[in-house]
């Protein structure tokens, strides 16, 4: 008797434990219908109670409220759930450096064009008509600076437009200051071919070809890091996850539904794992981008520094000017050395007839430079401002790859503690956190990832960084490497004037240096003697009598 009483409580309590349990798993279903319908799926997918759940493909067997087509449709969710956050940091990243960039580039094209307004209108005050017939020659000398400035050796070799540019002008001062006589092409042709012999201007030449050459190589380069950035984030951040991830994906944030559990969220160990698996090509890069970085910030600090665009093309105009003012200054022994050199000229019949012509010298002068009287640009900063802001997002990037999965698994997407999702049940997670890289995911034990096959676009994308990485060391230094494929068929070579150079150490000004390859004379102008034909006082007043000749004809 006291056998069946004891069989009847017991028979009791486990009806009423299986009446409860499946009370709580019809409850809990309940759940799931709800949280899986708010992800915009079919509420009728979900079963009104537990099932059993030995067809899952994915998540844990048994008791269940899943069934094979909410794994998959939940799968294609966990695709769109892992990616978003990493699309969203990336798009961040991307929006920073574009419009960095854009910053920049405006920057630097409104520098050259106010450079160009303000040589003109000093120009226009300071020279006159002898300057407005002559215009077309500093309108192209600009546009050059532009067009080398956007698309670089493959459209202007820089050091040959300044060497033509000051042969053109000597040509042009040349015949002013020697009106007097008349100057067949081939003789002009002789005077150019001797213009760094002659050294009409200075050492005005030398030093804004080092200055321009650097801080253009410089800004032009910089500005092509700038804007690389967001297409190798946008290129790696678009890459497909791989149905090994997706699948570890859907059962670290999904498989809890099936257990009825919609609100329990991963170990954070468990999802560093899951998208260390994920993620691995993307970790590959980080290396590749962390020196592209420092090679940016490297030139950022050549911009501030010794090649600063700004401090170059603010005083272009003086530069230009004193070296006129050098040739007049200078116009008698330089018109002496080339008689000596390709020959006496012909007296000009023309001049000899307007002797008559009032006597309107030109008395034309540079200005000081004042920095006070430039123009300002529509970015509305100046280049330290520039360079100081994107200093600081540069270093904020750095290990943007290796750190995602960090950044991705923190906050409401994981659950602190051991009260979390391990992947099979709510416990701590006791699976070792490997490292970030493809090479590791060998002992990866939530994501099978093949690491015998990078992926081809990640690898494509370090092989550009690693390339740009080059181009901008090199700026550094002063040096323009990215030359297009057919200049370096055709022998081109690298176009600048480096810092590695001992004449770097000992110049007296860090914008310039000594060239390195003085080209031999061809022609041996001997220097003339104040007796060679006129006296010192005479030829300075034939040669301002010309000029004002010239400027009296003009008006």
């Amino acid at each position: 008797m006291k056998t069946l009483l004891l069989l009847c409580v017991l028979s009791t309590l486990v009806v009423f434990c299986m009446s409860a349990t499946a009370e709580q798993k019809s409850k809990n279903c309940n759940d799931v219908r709800a949280a899986y319908s708010s992800k915009g799926f079919n509420v009728n997918d979900v079963p009104n109670k537990g099932v059993n759940g030995a067809s899952l493909k994915v998540c844990p067997q048994g008791f269940s409220c899943c069934t094979v087509e909410m794994e998959e449709k939940l799968s294609q969710q966990s695709r769109y759930d892992i990616r978003a956050p990493v699309s969203r940091l990336s798009t961040n990243l991307q929006s920073t450096f574009r419009q960095r960039h854009e910053h920049f580039d405006k920057f630097f094209r409104e520098l050259l064009k106010n450079a160009e307004i303000s040589l003109h209108s000093m120009f226009v005050r300071t020279y006159g008509m002898m300057y407005v017939e002559n215009a077309e020659l500093f309108k192209n000398f600009f546009e050059s600076l532009t067009r080398y400035y956007v698309s670089g050796s493959a459209a202007v070799n820089l050091e040959s437009m300044l060497s033509d540019f000051w042969a053109d002008l000597l040509e042009r001062m040349f015949r002013l200051v020697n009106v007097q006589y008349e100057f067949s092409d081939a003789y002009m042709e002789c005077v150019s071919r001797h213009t760094e012999q002659l050294q009409p201007f200075g050492d005005v030449p030398r030093k804004l070809r080092i200055q321009l050459t650097r801080a253009f190589v410089a800004a032009r380069t910089f500005v092509r890091g700038l804007n690389l950035m967001p297409e190798v984030v946008n290129k790696v951040s678009t890459v497909s996850a791989s149905p090994s991830c997706v699948r570890a994906a859907m059962k670290m944030l999904y498989c809890p539904y099936c257990s009825g559990q919609v609100a329990l969220k991963p170990c954070q160990n468990y999802c560093l794992n899951v998208m260390r698996g994920c993620l691995a090509n993307q970790a590959d890069l980080d290396t590749e981008w962390n020196n592209f970085l420092d090679a940016m910030l490297g030139l950022a600090d050549r911009l501030e520094g010794p090649f600063n665009f700004e401090s170059v093309m603010d005083p272009i105009d003086v530069k230009i000017s004193e070296a006129i003012m050098n040739m007049q200054e200078n116009s008698m022994q330089v018109s002496q050395k080339v008689f000596h050199g390709c020959g006496q000229p012909k007296p000009s019949m023309a001049f000899r007839s307007k002797r008559s012509a009032k006597d309107t010298a030109f008395t034309g002068r540079f200005r000081p430079y004042s920095p006070d009287a430039r123009p300002t640009t529509a970015a509305g900063t100046s280049l330290d401002r520039l360079t100081n802001d994107v200093k600081k997002k540069l270093k904020h990037a750095k290990k943007f790859w290796s750190t995602l999965p960090e950044t991705v698994c923190a906050g409401e997407r994981i659950a602190p503690g051991d009260d979390c999702w391990n992947g099979t049940a709510k416990s701590r997670y006791e699976a070792v956190v490997i490292g970030n890289g493809l090479a590791n995911q060998v002992s990866n034990p939530d994501v099978d990832v093949d690491i015998t096959k990078p992926d081809t676009v990640i690898r494509s994308q370090i092989a550009v960084l690693k390339e740009m990485t080059s181009w901008l060391k090199a700026a550094y230094s002063g040096n323009d490497i990215s030359i297009e494929n057919d200049e370096e068929a055709s022998g081109g070579e690298e176009s600048g004037s480096g810092c590695d150079s001992p004449s770097c150490d000992t110049d007296r000004d860090i914008y310039f240096s000594t060239p390195p390859n003085p080209v031999d004379p061809r022609v041996n102008l001997v220097h003339a003697e104040a007796s060679a034909g006129v006296t010192l006082r005479g030829s300075v007043a034939l040669a301002f009598c010309g000029l004002a000749l010239l400027a009296a004809h003009l008006r």
